[in-house]
């Protein structure tokens, strides 16, 4: 598959909402919509349109041709200042912006992957999180990433606990239909490691795994491309000398178990069950690859926080409070016994414990203490967004020109993630962009090509 990038996916001259010829009923065409445009990389932008469209409407009524004759005759970047001239605009917005809050739209279906990377998704119902910002939402269990793709674009979910890479592949049409989709908070952390079965005790050094086989849990996963990066490393082609297979996260154990898999790079509590069950062992946690690696989020279609604002900032306020809570050490047990029942995880409490606190075992006779195995941290930076695009290129998941800052950040919303933080109190950067070291290498957002261009191993 070839996938261009759509530059700014969302102000095309096809444009994703509006079509060539706009339809947003104000403008006469695409070109004079995006004059007039604002940014809407952020919620109070997205409602500020709504609440002018909604202006506009109520002085021209239905009449298309209405507004759009006057938009032709006066161009885009006038039409607000003319109607201000005659109606208090700024006011109108203000009174309308000051009463807005409460949810449109309480009942909520959430979809979520039994793993501990879903942990302040998953806990903020039994815990009260959303319905302390007004919501009743349902966390809905899913048995693998394709179902939760497909059930969110068909508009089962209204949101969805998702792997960092998908909303930026399906906004670009990779994988699945294009759909611009928004991921305003990251869930976890770290919290993956590389299982290998107990047969390959031996196997210690990655140069020996060549015909061995390895699970991810999709293709579009961080968990695909930290072993596509760690294997190609140790000068392994992932797609010549190692099979990667996609294999649900539920059904990675009874994998290892039956010989299907030699090792995987999943996510927990997958890899400490392996231990738990005898059959494999640790051989390195993904944060000794790259330190803070992002892993899931939560994410949405674009159309859910345009159509519902008050729901959207609800909702967002629920999983970055959930998530800020999770973040605490001392809240983990508590944590861990809310999400094991069979309704969510259906793990014991003491295998997720051991995921959770950063006390384990590790399948070859030592007790480990790595606190920060697992973390919880909802900035969605830019620059994150940017290097998970240059390995789609790198590996030909997308092809062609793509514009990497644009599409991370229409789609990581930084800006959104911030702004609720600060609102409940929690410090959040004042930067989006910063550099990474992922295994002693730096990663700078500011030359992707160039940094894909410097792998010896790569697709192509």
């Amino acid at each position: 598959m070839t996938v261009k990038s759509l530059g700014n996916p969302f102000s095309s001259k096809t444009d994703l909402r509006h079509g060539a010829e706009c339809g947003c009923g104000s403008c006469v065409s695409a070109a004079v919509h995006r004059e007039a445009e604002p940014d809407l990389s952020t919620s109070d932008a997205m409602l500020e349109r709504a609440v002018e469209s909604a202006i506009v409407r109520s002085v021209f009524g239905q009449s298309e041709v209405g507004r759009r004759s006057f938009m032709g005759m006066m161009g885009g970047s006038t039409m607000a200042a003319a109607l201000a001239s005659v109606f208090p605009m700024n006011a109108a917005k203000a009174a309308i912006l000051d009463n807005l809050g409460t949810p449109e739209k309480t009942n909520l279906n959430i979809g979520f992957v039994p793993i501990t990377c879903a942990t302040p998704i998953i806990m903020a119902e039994p815990l009260g999180f959303y319905e302390r910002y007004g919501l009743n939402a349902q966390v809905i269990k899913t048995a693998g990433w394709a179902v939760a793709r497909d059930k969110s674009l068909a508009g089962e979910y209204d949101a969805s606990h998702m792997l960092t890479p998908m909303p930026l592949a399906m906004t670009l049409g990779a994988g699945s239909v294009a759909e611009p989709y928004i991921m305003p908070a990251v869930e976890n952390i770290n919290g993956q490691a590389i299982v290998l079965s107990n047969e390959h005790l031996d196997k210690r050094d990655p140069t020996q795994w060549k015909g061995m086989t390895f699970g991810v849990p999709f293709e579009y996963s961080m968990h695909n491309f930290l072993l596509r990066y760690y294997v190609a490393e140790f000068g392994l082609d992932p797609d010549v000398d190692i099979q990667i297979r996609v294999v649900p996260p539920p059904e990675m154990v009874a994998n290892l178990r039956a010989g299907n898999l030699d090792g995987y790079l999943s996510p927990d509590p997958f890899n400490q069950r392996a231990v738990w069950e005898g059959i494999g062992f640790i051989h390195m946690l993904t944060k000794d690859i790259w330190e803070g690696h992002p892993c899931c989020a939560f994410a949405a279609p674009l159309s859910f926080a345009t159509e519902l604002p008050n729901t959207y900032g609800a909702l967002l306020k629920s999983i970055i409070d959930a998530t800020q809570y999770a973040s605490n050490p001392e809240n983990r047990k508590e944590i861990s016994a809310a999400i094991a029942p069979t309704n969510y995880l259906n793990q014991p409490v003491e295998v997720i414990e051991q995921v959770l606190t950063g006390t384990y075992a590790d399948g070859l006779g030592n007790v480990q203490r790595v606190p920060d195995r697992i973390d919880f941290d909802p900035f969605p930076w830019h620059s994150m967004g940017v290097w998970i695009l240059t390995q789609m290129k790198r590996w030909g998941y997308i092809e062609g020109d793509v514009d990497y800052k644009g599409v991370a950040e229409q789609v990581y919303l930084a800006a959104d993630c911030k702004k609720v933080m600060e609102d409940l109190g929690y410090a959040a950067p004042d930067v989006t962009y910063k550099s990474h070291m992922i295994m002693g290498k730096s990663f700078d957002s500011s030359q992707p090509e160039a940094y894909i261009d410097s792998f010896a191993i790569k697709k192509g």
